[in-house]
């Protein structure tokens, strides 16, 4: 049963391509937080940076469906590919509430993030009105937000696995299987996607 105002978790990325890292964090969150469900929000190009690396947004939305298939509780979100850009969290954040005024979202983000947050824009409205789960990265502690009230820190299994050693692994003919979702290296073969030398 859906209850109102269920939590949900934003697990925001360009996942390029989405992998097993991902879902492992995702699930434990699921398991062993109080969010009931996790949308995999894929990230637009930035404008100011050329990644000749990256998949059109449809294949890196496509990616994610293939990976989630089956599990009720996650669910592919495509709200920042058609909001204005260049895409601001806090804007994604905002629009998601309006739309959705029964949810309540908290953010999923790496410790790298956390430290980082000060970059972002509208940083103090996100910490004042949002909620954040932060999983540990390697060689980041989270800095000045680590003990912040709206910050929950969850001892996620610590993933070294990355979307650009995955591209690069690729590229360099080796075989990804355990790396990705089954359905996500099909398609990725099929596709001929990331074989070009980086």
């Amino acid at each position: 049963m859906i209850s109102n105002n269920e939590l949900i978790g934003l697990f925001f990325g360009s996942f390029n391509p989405i992998h097993s890292g991902h879902l492992i964090i995702a699930n434990y969150l699921l398991q062993f937080s109080e969010i009931e469900k996790i949308w995999f929000v894929v990230s637009p190009q930035n404008p100011l940076k050329e990644k000749k690396s990256l998949l059109d947004e449809h294949h890196r939305m496509a990616l994610v469906k293939e990976a989630i298939w089956d599990n009720p509780l996650f669910r592919a979100c495509d709200i920042e590919l058609s909001l204005p850009r260049p895409s601001f969290t806090i804007h994604t954040l905002t629009h998601l509430q309006e739309k959705y005024p029964n949810k309540r979202f908290s953010l999923i983000m790496g410790a790298d993030n956390l430290q980082n947050l000060k970059k972002w824009k509208n940083y103090e409205q996100i910490l004042q009105y949002f909620s954040l789960h932060v999983y540990p990265r390697p060689d980041y502690d989270g800095g000045e937000f680590r003990n912040h009230p709206s910050v929950t820190w969850f001892d996620a299994p610590l993933m070294e696995i990355s979307s650009s050693f995955i591209r690069e692994s690729i590229s360099n003919k080796k075989n990804m299987k355990y790396f990705l979702p089954e359905r996500v290296r099909v398609y990725i073969e099929e596709m001929h996607f990331y074989e070009s030398p980086l």
